[in-house]
Order: C-alpha cells, then structure tokens, then sequence
C-alpha cells in the first residue's frame, strides 16, 4: 500500500474503510483490490460464528480448540507454554480465514469481583506484559493478527460502556498501562483495542493522549486501533484522537458523520487518509500469509490444551503428602462439576470446543481402584428442599465408603461473566454445606476449585488439599485428573492473591464506583503491594504454588550490564524425588527511596524443569526501564539512584535470597519556581550551591542561634517556599530569588 494508492481512494471510499461492514467483518473496496477480512473473538480459542453474529457468546460457532482462559494460563508463568497455545489458535484462525484475533487481554486485576478476571492473567504488570506478549508472538508468527485489549483502565465491568476510571499519573502508568506497554515494544501487536470506559473523564476511543501520544509516540506502535464493539461515542472525535476502525459496522452514519466533519472543516481529510492507510496495511498483511494444509489436528491441539491446563492447576495445600493418590485407592468424586465441567467464562469469548473432558471420567480410566460419584449440589439457582437433601444424603454414603473424597467445587457460570461484576467471593453456601458434611464423614478430602475469580478458602484448616483449577479448558478434566494422581507434578503458581476475606482486599472502598465514576484509591498499591505494604494476612499470597517435590535456592549473585539491566543469578536444584518445574521470581525494592513505593515489586521470573537431583543455573534479567518510577514534576520515567535489594523468592512472601546492588540514578531537572521549596532548590545541582553559598554569607550562625533548642532548622526550612523568604524579615527581594533560580533551566528541563 503506497501514498499514490490512497490517493486513488475517493473520500467516500476512505471513510468507509474505517468502519466495519458488519459484525465482524471489515469493509471491502473490490475495485481497488482490498478485500474484508473478518476477526473473532479469541483470547483463549477461536470463536468464529457462523451467520450474523450477536457478540455475546449466544449464536452457533464453528468448533474449536478451548485453551484454558489467561486466569489458567497466567498462573503456569509459562512463557513458551503460552507462546505455543497462540500458534496454535494462530493456526486455527487461518484454517478459518480470520484475519484477527481480539486477544490477548492483560487489564491489571484490581479487584476481585471484577466479572471479566478470567480473561485477564495477572495483579501484577510484569508477568501481564511478559505473558500478554507471548501470546501475541504465537498468534502472529502464524500471519494472523492479534489485538491488544481492552486499552485501557479497564477493570470493571459494573457501568462499562460509561464508567469514568479516575486514578492518579503514577499507578495509570506504573501499573495499568505498563503491561500494554510491554507487549507492544516487545511483540509489535497489529492491532490494540480501545476499551469502552473513559480514563479520567475521556472515553478511551476518543483520547488523543491515550491513543496517540503515548501509544503512538512514545511505545512506536504502528498498527491499527479498533475499538471495542459498540465503545465509539463520538465518531470524529475518536478518529482525530486515532481511532482507526470502528466495529461493528454502524450501517453508514459513521461514514456519513466524517464527511460531513469534512465537508465543514472540523476534521481535516488528511486523518482519514492516515487511518485508511493503516487498514489497508492491515489487509495486505494479513493476506500475506502462508496457507494452512491440510485441516485442523483436533487431537494434537487438544494434546496441547491438556498440557497447559495441567501446567495451570496451582497445588495451595497438601498436608500429610494426601497428594498425589495412589490409583489403586478406592476414590469418592463429589461434586457436580466432575460430571459437568465449568471450563470457561460466559461472554463473547466462550468458545465452542472440538471435545471435552469431564474429570469424573477422567479419573475412572486412570484409577484401578472403586470410583463412586455423587453429585452433591446442583448448581441451578432454585432447588428443591428435598432434593438438595437428597444429594448432600448421596455425597455423605460415597465419601463415607472411600478411601479419598475428591469434592468438586466452584462458581456457576451465573455468578461470574462478561457484562457485570460478582456481588461477592464467597463460594456457594450450599456447596459449602456439601463440603463440611463429607469432611465429617471422611477426613481424607482434596477440594478441586473451578472458578474464574479468586474466592475465599474459608474452609481450608478442614481439609488436607487444596487444587486451584481456575478454569481450564476443554482438556480441564483430563489435566486435573493427571495431577491428582501425579503424572503431571504441579508446577503453577498464583498470579493474583487470595486474601482472608474481601474486606481486605485493595479497592475494596472504591469498587465498583458510584454515579459512573470510580476513585483508584489504592493507588500503585495494587494485589501483593497492598497486602505487604498494610502487613496483613492473606489465605495464600501471590506467587505461591506447592510441588510433589522440593527445590532448594543457592545464593544470588549479581552484575550490571552495559545498558544498565541487572542479571541475577543463582542455582537451583530438585531435591526431592520426581521432576517437577519450580517458577523462580525476583523482587526489588528501594530502602532509601524517596518516593513512596511498595516493600517489593516483581521484576523478572523463570519456569526452570528440573530432573530429580539436578541443579540448573538461573538467570533473571531485570530492564533498567522496570526499575523506573513516574516522577510527576517532571512528567517522565526516572530511575532512582541508590542501593537496590533483589530478592529471588518462590513467592512474594518466601524470599530465598537476596542481593544488593548499587543502581546509578538518572538525572532529574526539576522545573523551579518562586514557589519551589528551600529544600528543592538546595537539591538542584546548579541552584543548591549557589543557594548554599548565599544562605551562609547572609545569615551566618544567626538563625540556628535564634532557634529554640532542639528545633531542626533544616527540616523547617525544606519545604518552605523560596519566594516567601523576604515576608520574614530576610534581606532577600523577589528579583533576587528569580536570578537564582535563572541559574539554571526550568521550563524546558530534561531529565
């Protein structure tokens, strides 16, 4: 696609790329030669409907492979793993001739109530950002499109489409917009889309500042941005703010609202031509792909499938070694969803899968002992009296008869999905109740959980295990039953912390917002940052995941590379019994910082496999731009100087080792003015000395003397404003203090 070619477009016909043709496809210029291309949904699986789509996961779609969901997928911090599941729904988009993916989504996960957490992978930035681009290299390496979502702030679904996320330039940036921001440097997605709430008081789709400069200009992104189905408010305004493709197609009036912004001069033609060049480019290069032989290998990806859900079970407890089962031991399954899978979340990503595996099932063909089931509960909203006794009568007789009770619990599909927020995280009462009774009548229970938000483990001291299953997919039933009886060793490890009880958790004042605005009260102190910083206790803290065996961590070492990342390494080694993967994570922190900041912030991570009895080094790369803060005076990331401690850790709150290394600081020129404080300019390395120099010719010993003893003159005077001096009886005039503050730059200061 050339200037010349765009030029040969009408402005009709470039107003009309830049809306979609229908639900899901974009517009088509035949006489030009630029065909539609169609996208699906497609975070964890390709939803393709067939017919006139409905967005909401209601109309018939073809087959496809259903990958365990990112909540699964995050808590395996499996890089490659992820990587090979986007290749391989990659694959299936161009057997389907999908042109894009809308996926991955890498929102930050601000509460738990949030309807759409499993969507998302993680509390934290880092592992969001590293796991959100891999997925977009799997999916891409294929020639099919991703799309980045939903951009940005998005972590409600509670008044969605209008809600306004209000939060302050720090955690906007150090958290919400710095896993985007690692997914497009590092995996050039060609696509990002807007999401549908406004970002203090702006919609999304019409944020110049959101879309433009800092996607554009500062992050190099050269794609299309699409916005979510339905998210435009103002079709002008989002195209000059750049917005490229508005989806769904809008039946014309989109088309017909830029020509006559146009026509009247409010919208120059030169922004069409930029966003229609840009579709363009995505057409043509989606078109340049290698076709797909032969058709889709149903059982390799479900192989593949049941590889990552076993990878996504998190082990949260095992006393007495209860796990993993011996086949041979007469099991009670209890639960319905042993029987009746709960796999993925409701909404436009649900997918309709190639086959499913129920555990029930799973579990009988790997067991040589008794299998009974039960049912238990029933997960309708309204169930007769008699009947909930009857299956609670029926789950008490089979785990009173076995050996192990394996009690399937979770949240029905009802009570978490797209569209709106949980009211609670709290597990059903009558599952509960099921729960408590086979535990009277056989001690020797493991609880496998399918939920798509964290709930609270208020029964945990009564049981000996504990599986989180999350939401795994097709193959969830055959990974759960292979880690129960360990030929799979569990390996994930949480992404996101399940605390106490909900009061506790970060936003729990501030959720979901009242009058379509919402206050990020918390503000950087987000999952794991608020629970260390208020040193409260959580049920299971983030990073945590238990193994069929031990690791033992060697001492840390460290070095600084040229460019200024810092390599930690250090050795790990499989002291117990049965290979198994551990997921090594290094924190840093800042003793001496200036700023506020968490006790320690994930930088880097590794999922190292290791053999029986071998040791393997390991090393953690930390990018000098993750060690940055937003510094608000001068509007830029800054990387404090001083001593930083890295702690290799197997989570957040089990810390192996730790090493210190000396950090240079970047240079801050801090703007000053009449009402900069003494403090700050005795600071600034040009105005401090000259400052310094004067203060001492004029006052000599004479104020510490006036002071009454034990007053700290130096702590008073730090944040008394320089142009205030003379008010106080200094032999000091205003043209004075401008001179110097002249000694140095102010308006334009770089850092």
């Amino acid at each position: 696609m050339t200037s010349q070619e765009i030029d040969s477009l009408t402005i009709e016909e470039k107003a009309a790329l830049l809306s979609g043709a229908d639900f899901w496809h974009t517009a088509a210029l035949e006489g030009h030669g630029v065909p539609s291309i169609m996208m699906t949904d497609g975070p964890h699986g390709l939803r393709k409907q067939r017919g006139s789509g409905d967005h909401l996961g209601l109309g018939d779609s073809v087959p496809a492979t259903c990958f365990p969901p990112a909540v699964a997928m995050g808590s395996s911090w499996d890089v490659d793993l992820i990587r090979r599941v986007g290749e391989a729904i990659g694959t299936e988009a161009v057997i389907e001739d999908v042109g894009v993916v809308l996926g991955p989504g890498v929102n930050i996960k601000r509460s738990p109530l949030c309807g759409r957490n499993f969507e998302y992978f993680s509390e934290d930035p880092i592992v969001a950002g590293v796991l959100g681009a891999a997925m977009v290299d799997g999916i891409q390496s294929r020639g099919v499109g991703a799309s980045l979502k939903h951009f940005a702030v998005n972590n409600q679904e509670t008044d969605r489409m209008r809600v306004s996320a209000e939060v302050d330039p720090r955690p906007l940036r150090e958290i919400y917009l710095r896993a985007f921001g690692r997914v497009v440097t590092d995996a050039r997605p060609w696509t990002v889309m807007c999401s549908y709430n406004r970002v203090n008081g702006v919609y999304a789709s019409e944020d110049r500042w959101l879309l433009t400069t800092v996607l554009r200009e500062e992050w190099g992104f050269d794609g299309v941005v699409v916005s979510d189905w339905g998210a435009v408010d103002d079709r002008v305004r989002a195209l000059a703010a750049g917005l490229d493709l508005e989806m769904p197609g809008s039946r014309g009036v989109s088309t017909a609202q830029l020509l006559a912004a146009v026509a009247d001069g409010s919208l120059d033609e030169s922004a069409l031509d930029v966003a229609a060049a840009r579709v363009w480019a995505l057409v043509e290069r989606t078109g340049a792909r290698a076709p797909v032989s032969g058709p889709l290998d149903v059982d390799a990806h479900h192989a593949l499938a049941r590889e990552a859900a076993g990878r996504s079970i998190v082990l949260l407890k095992n006393d007495g070694g209860l796990l993993p089962l011996s086949p041979d031991a007469d099991i009670a399954v209890i639960g319905a969803f042993a029987a009746d899978p709960r796999y993925q979340g409701a909404g436009s990503s649900m997918i309709n899968p190639t086959r499913l595996d129920r555990a029930v099932d799973e579990i009988r063909a790997m067991a040589t002992g008794s299998v009974t089931y039960a049912a238990g509960f029933d997960t309708a909203v309204d169930v007769a009296e008699s009947d909930a006794a009857r299956l609670l009568d029926e789950a008490v007789a089979a785990a009173s008869g076995a050996e192990v009770a394996v009690v399937f619990l979770g949240l029905p599909a009802r009570l978490e999905s797209e569209g709106y927020d949980r009211d609670d995280v709290d597990l059903p009462a009558n599952q509960l109740a099921v729960l408590q009774a086979v535990v009277d009548a056989n001690s020797n229970t493991v609880v496998v959980l399918s939920n798509g938000g964290v709930v609270t483990l208020s029964f945990a001291a009564n049981v000996p295990a504990i599986l989180e299953g999350w939401l795994l997919g097709q193959a969830g039933g055959g990974a759960t039953a292979d880690v129960l009886f360990g030929v799979v060793n569990p390996s994930a490890k949480l992404t996101e912390t399940i605390p106490l009880r909900f009061a506790d958790s970060p936003a729990y004042l501030d959720f979901p917002g009242e009058f379509s605005r919402v206050r990020y009260g918390e503000g950087l102190f987000v999952g794991y940052r608020w629970y260390d910083a208020r040193d409260l206790d959580v049920a299971h803290p983030f990073g945590h995941g238990l193994s069929y065996t031990t690791f033992e961590y060697g001492p840390a070492s460290a070095s600084t590379a040229a460019g200024g990342d810092v390599e930690v390494s250090l050795t790990v080694t499989n002291t117990g019994p049965v290979a198994g993967r551990e997921i090594v994570q290094l924190y840093s922190s800042l003793p001496t910082a200036t700023t506020q900041r968490p006790p320690r912030e994930l930088k880097a991570f590794a999922a190292v496999p290791l053999e029986p009895g071998q040791t393997r080094e390991v090393v953690l790369v930390v990018r000098r731009t993750d060690l940055a803060y937003w510094d608000v005076r001068v509007d830029s990331w800054v990387v404090e100087g001083g001593t930083y401690s890295f702690d290799v850790a197997a989570s957040s709150r089990d810390v192996r080792s730790t090493v210190r290394v000396e950090v240079a600081g970047d240079p801050v020129a801090v703007p000053l003015s009449r009402t900069s404080s003494i403090g700050e300019v005795l600071a600034d390395p040009a105005a401090g000395p000259i400052l310094r120099a004067a203060m001492a010719e004029m006052m000599g010993d004479a104020p510490a003397a006036m002071m009454p003893e034990g007053v700290d003159l130096s702590k008073l005077l730090d944040s008394f404003p320089i142009g205030r001096v003379a008010m106080f009886g200094a032999d000091v005039d205003p043209a004075m203090v401008d001179a110097l503050l002249a000694a140095r730059p102010s308006d334009d200061a770089e850092t």
